[in-house]
């Protein structure tokens, strides 16, 4: 138990807290990376769950990928009205 001002460890292993922390310094694909490779390996069960979780946060919402192919559909559609039009 911790004393009074200690905060007691974070729980999980080192790897885990390193992947966290690469997160947290902005190399999203390093701690994917790091999440992934502790996957492949035989985790503990609170491992497996910090893993997963990072996993979860990390992934591109697919949303985004429908606002893309939107934005791309109407950029094509303007660059072709464009040569139409002044061609």
């Amino acid at each position: 138990m911790a004393k009074g001002g200690q905060t007691p460890p974070a729980p999980g292993s080192a790897e885990t807290h390193a992947a966290w922390a690469r997160k947290e310094a902005g190399d999203v694909a390093g701690a994917r990376r790091d999440a992934e490779r502790i996957l492949a390996g035989s985790p503990s069960a609170e491992d497996r769950a910090e893993a997963e979780e990072l996993l979860r946060r990390t992934t591109t919402p697919r949303a985004l990928y429908g606002f893309a192919l939107l934005a791309a559909t109407v950029f094509v559609l303007l660059l072709v009205l464009a040569i139409v039009r002044y061609a």
